[in-house]
């Protein structure tokens, strides 16, 4: 609507087109609750009171609040595409989230983000774009695209995009590697938004880091280290995703004098957990389930991210701002039973009231690009009792661990040990066809039987796979290839489970719930085979992250992130 219409409709001079009555509204800006009605015209909030209007609704007390936003999610960790993960959060009241399209850029460069806006119109959730810094993450692996500042200047003006998304090169940015200043001062001409990335990174080093404009950080594993960069200026935003879990630990840091530097995201969280644990819903109920005053939680997930990207008019209630609405009765369950977005009725009583589905037009090439390897390409050569370095996981975190300990040994060659969860592990280049491939150990999986292979590997995507034998290795790898990626079970050189995902090698175009109900089936057979963990392929796919410590393994081999540069799987 014009201006003069949008002042006219909220003094009151014409009917608006819904009025929500007797609500309790939940005021982000005041910290209160307090008793109103709601008057929306168009996409717009116009007033609080008694208005004349064409539609009311009486909501006899009901909570209402704005809608919840992830302030930095890779949606492609879900495995859907953006209208059906659409149709997942939006019921659980996340109205916008600001997305990094980092994992598929990785695979096919510039038309992968093309490929995610035009994917974002094709659905009524609120998609804002941080551009991917970092494509390739680093030099230390084989990625299926580079992404220069040129590259950039394309799609920084786009109205979606925010600015630059987390910076993971920091020894660049230290350093003042020219791409990286380029990029960053590409961002900052524009007066847009820079977000961090730095795991770990403390005094000196961090202050030249927030030097160079850079102000919010997901990274916080610890209290003391949210703390230094709260200090310093940063905006901390706080993660719950499914590998990566920082909740409990970071949510003591907050109170009523610092909430307003505080933001909720979920980073990569998979669809089984989206459908089973919730959202941004999950964070704010796990919020004020810890004392937290529910106001305080609420803002956490609405208007603190909307005036911490700038972003106008969304975030609240009150006039001029977007009625991005959710309504539910109490804050303990907060079983929300109705969502708007832009003024409409997107979910009503546990059923969407619109539909939306992906332009089919919309499509990218194949990503499978993969040289021939036949069983002795992943063997290793061994002699004597070697003295090996293993990839230690920490359960529920994408750092690692190093473990020193005596590999075992069969017939001259180094092989999985399933009696003390030592497994082999390896990464093969799938996007230039070069028969590259890092081979190690990894500790944590806890198979007894059986392998698993994904394309999803963080953040080059090439494959990786880990077992108890170098036969199922393979076979689960042949798999992935042979559906044009996606994730494969193999046991006795036999696939017993699979999930194809074909756009790009981490999404399925097929329904949610498909979708979940393969995923679904995946984890019943990672436990069948002898898994504890809660989701072994999320923390696969962490593996091969050259930016996050500690030891991890790329298709060039075993990369100590500390040191930042390769190392021998044999130790000293």
């Amino acid at each position: 609507m014009d201006l003069e219409e949008r002042i006219a409709v909220a003094h009151g001079e014409k009917k608006v087109d819904l009025l929500l009555k007797n609500a309790r509204i939940v005021d982000v800006f005041s910290g209160n609750i307090y008793r109103g009605n709601i008057a929306i015209h168009q996409d717009l909030i116009v007033g609080i009171g008694d208005y004349d209007a064409e539609n009311t609704i009486d909501l006899h007390g009901q909570l209402v609040a704005p809608g919840f936003f992830d302030a930095h999610v890779h949606i492609e960790s879900s495995m859907i595409t953006i209208p059906e993960y659409a149709k997942t959060v939006m019921p659980l009241g996340t109205t916008s989230v600001i997305i990094d399209p980092h994992e598929i850029a990785n695979v096919l460069g510039l038309e992968g983000i093309r490929y995610m806006i035009n994917s974002a119109a094709c659905s009524p959730l609120g998609v804002y774009i941080m551009l991917s810094s970092c494509v390739p993450a680093t030099r230390k692996e084989t990625s299926g695209a580079t992404i220069s500042a040129r590259d950039l200047t394309l799609f920084i003006n786009h109205p979606w995009v925010l600015g630059l998304a987390e910076m993971m090169d920091y020894p660049g940015v230290i350093h003042r590697d020219i791409e990286v200043m380029l990029k960053i001062l590409l961002t900052l001409e524009k007066k847009k938004k820079i977000d961090g990335h730095a795991p770990g990174l403390t005094g000196k080093d961090l202050s030249a880091y927030i030097a160079s404009g850079i102000d919010s950080d997901h990274e916080c594993t610890t209290r003391e280290e949210a703390l230094e960069k709260l200090r310093l200026g940063m905006a901390i935003i706080i993660r719950e995703g499914t590998a990566a879990k920082n909740l409990d630990t970071l949510l003591p840091l907050t109170d009523p004098k610092n909430i307003h530097r505080f933001l909720f995201c979920t980073d990569d969280r998979h669809l089984y957990d989206l459908l089973n644990e919730g959202h941004i819903n999950s964070m704010v109920k796990r919020a004020i389930k810890s004392g937290i005053d529910p106001v305080l939680a609420m803002r956490m997930a609405t208007l603190n991210p909307a005036l911490h990207y700038e972003i106008p008019n969304v975030g609240a209630i009150a006039p001029g701002y977007h009625a991005d609405l959710i309504v539910f009765d109490d804050f303990k369950n907060m079983d929300i039973s109705q969502v708007l977005k832009n003024g409409q009725s997107i979910y009503k009583n546990g059923e969407l009231t619109t539909s939306w589905e992906l332009d089919s037009d919309i499509s990218v090439r194949s990503t499978m690009n993969v040289k021939w390897l036949a069983l002795p390409d992943i063997e290793i050569s061994a002699e004597g009792t070697p003295h090996i370095r293993v990839i230690d996981i920490i359960p529920n975190q994408i750092v690692t661990r190093q473990l020193l300990t005596e590999g075992k040994i069969e017939d001259g060659k180094l092989v999985s040990d399933v009696k003390r969860d030592i497994l082999k592990i390896v990464v093969i280049e799938r996007h230039m066809a070069s028969g590259d491939r890092g081979i190690g150990f990894v500790h944590g999986f806890r198979l007894k039987k059986g392998a698993l292979a994904s394309s999803v590997a963080h953040d080059s995507h090439n494959i990786i796979a880990t077992g108890t034998d170098d036969e199922d290795i393979m076979a689960a790898v042949e798999e992935v290839i042979k559906m044009r990626g996606g994730l494969a079970c193999a046991v006795t050189g036999q696939v017993v489970g699979s999930l194809p995902l074909p756009i790009a090698g981490l999404m399925s175009p097929k329904p949610y719930r498909e979708v979940s109900a393969g995923m679904e089936s995946l984890l019943r057979i990672t436990r069948e085979m002898g898994s504890s963990l809660e989701d072994p392929f999320m923390q696969l796919s962490f593996l091969a992250l050259p930016v996050i410590p500690e030891l991890k393994i790329t298709d060039r081999g075993l990369f100590d992130v500390n040191i930042f540069d390769f190392v021998s799987l044999f130790a000293p």
